[in-house]
């Protein structure tokens, strides 16, 4: 089952009510305790010599057996938190399964099993070769927004997104300049692939777009679709690697409220981006260029089910298109969520870092969440790659723990030799990447006011 809804928030709502530190950890803590009981001395001995031992019936004994590896009851404490948690995300993990199983078996019945849609995700190639993913749904595809959408067609389209049912373990085959990899999708329906790459014809003076065709379904039903994939030229004088919520798209992650509002009410063509995000982009793509010649990649902690929303509001807003690195909502054997949300930022980020080791990086994030953590971090990890940290300002009107956390890993990102700004408008961030001769100078004083 993709849509999880049980336990997870969509887009901005994810990590929005936390108000505290929200940074990724294994160790999972449960509120739920066992406190230990008293058991009454022995009155034949030392009444003094009173003993504490937990009483656990032999019932829960037997329960937890095979997960503590428990060899008797008389020789074992009351199961530890963790080793709750552990049991109660095994048994969460055997509900979904068996869900899914149900529901796969229940569509199959009624012959709504087989490949409808399949979601192609932008790919990219990198020094190792290109890289394309996508999904096998047996949805039918909803196409975009309407200008005549009101709040309840926003509504359905959300749910229907999140409702989203997968095809298991789908044959898919992808081409690509000549080459063919025959695949099958994984539980949930994902699908990746890997392709050698020639450079030989590309451009050197700027970004290119080529294309990988996968299909799916039987002779006579068999879908198409087609992955764009971004060719970075080997003149690109940096990558830029930016976040989403409150960086491109406005959110409102301060307010729950307005977030939940824009999430689940609104869509892509009446989702606003933020002021001068489309200019300011343009100009970073280009650099010194008169081609857009630097490569751009989103990484997002929103879901893949909001693919096509965040790519139909990039093309409608004019704002630079590049790979969409969101991150897989749900259960696995190991965690509750396969992919936690800002550490999947981080070890995405790292992954790009390595996958273009001549390439220097530009970050640009947001104070709503972890973003300012995340890229001191990194910038820590490997000083000589970062050009620059821009952070958003969120509530610029306002200081709060918020900046505090802003101005902490400034200090950590500086203290490596890499600035952090954070910045109010998409201006400040202009001028100094003007200063650090990232854009030319005064490349956006005509395009936008000091005010944006």
């Amino acid at each position: 089952m993709s849509s999880r809804l049980s336990l997870v928030r969509p887009m901005a709502l994810v990590d929005a009510g936390r108000n505290g530190d929200s940074r990724d950890s294994g160790d999972f803590r449960s509120p739920l305790t066992l406190p230990p009981t008293r058991k009454p001395a022995d009155r034949r001995g030392d009444d003094r010599k009173s003993l504490l031992r937990p009483v656990v019936s032999d019932r829960a004994v037997a329960c937890c057996r095979p997960f503590l590896d428990l060899k008797s009851p008389l020789q074992q404490p009351v199961p530890s938190e963790n080793s709750i948690l552990r049991l109660l995300h095994r048994a969460a993990v055997s509900v979904e399964d068996a869900w899914d199983r149900a529901r796969y078996r229940a569509s199959a019945a009624v012959g709504r099993s087989r490949p409808r849609q399949i979601v192609a995700y932008q790919g990219y190639a990198d020094r190792d070769g290109v890289w394309v993913g996508g999904r096998v749904l047996s949805d039918r595809p909803t196409g975009g927004p309407l200008d005549n959408d009101t709040w309840w067609n926003n509504l359905v389209n959300t749910w229907r997104r999140w409702e989203s049912d997968e095809v298991p373990y789908a044959p898919v085959q992808v081409r690509f300049g000549g080459q063919f990899r025959e695949l099958s999708a994984d539980e949930e329906g994902y699908y990746h692939a890997r392709f050698g790459f020639d450079r030989e014809n590309i451009p050197d003076d700027r970004l290119s777009w080529l294309k990988a065709t996968a299909s799916a379904g039987s002779e006579g039903r068999q879908i198409v679709a087609s992955h764009p994939v971004m060719i970075t030229p080997a003149n690109a004088t940096c990558g830029i690697i930016s976040d989403l919520d409150d960086t491109v798209i406005h959110t409102g992650i301060t307010s729950l409220l307005l977030a939940a509002k824009l999430t689940f009410l609104e869509n892509a063509k009446t989702r606003k981006p933020l002021d001068g995000v489309a200019k300011l982009y343009q100009a970073l793509q280009r650099g010194h260029s008169a081609h857009p010649i630097n490569p751009i990649f989103y990484i997002s902690s929103s879901p893949w089910n909001l693919h096509d929303l965040l790519l139909d509001f990039l093309r409608l807003n004019e704002i630079p298109l590049g790979p969409l690195l969101l991150r897989d909502l749900g259960l696995d054997e190991t965690k509750f969520i396969k992919e936690k949300g800002h550490g999947h930022k981080h070890r995405k980020a790292l992954d790009l870092l390595a996958a273009f080791p001549q390439l220097p990086f530009v970050l640009i994030g947001d104070s709503g969440q972890e973003d300012p953590a995340i890229y001191a971090e990194i910038a820590a990890q490997l000083p000589h790659r970062i050009r620059a940290i821009y952070i958003r300002d969120v509530d610029p009107e306002f200081d709060t723990c918020r900046d505090t956390a802003v101005n902490r890993a400034k200090q950590l990102a500086e203290g490596h030799g890499v600035p952090m700004v954070l910045a109010r408008t998409s201006m400040e961030i202009s001028r100094h990447a003007e200063s650090l001769g990232l854009l030319p100078m005064a490349a956006l004083r005509d395009a936008l006011p000091d005010s944006v």
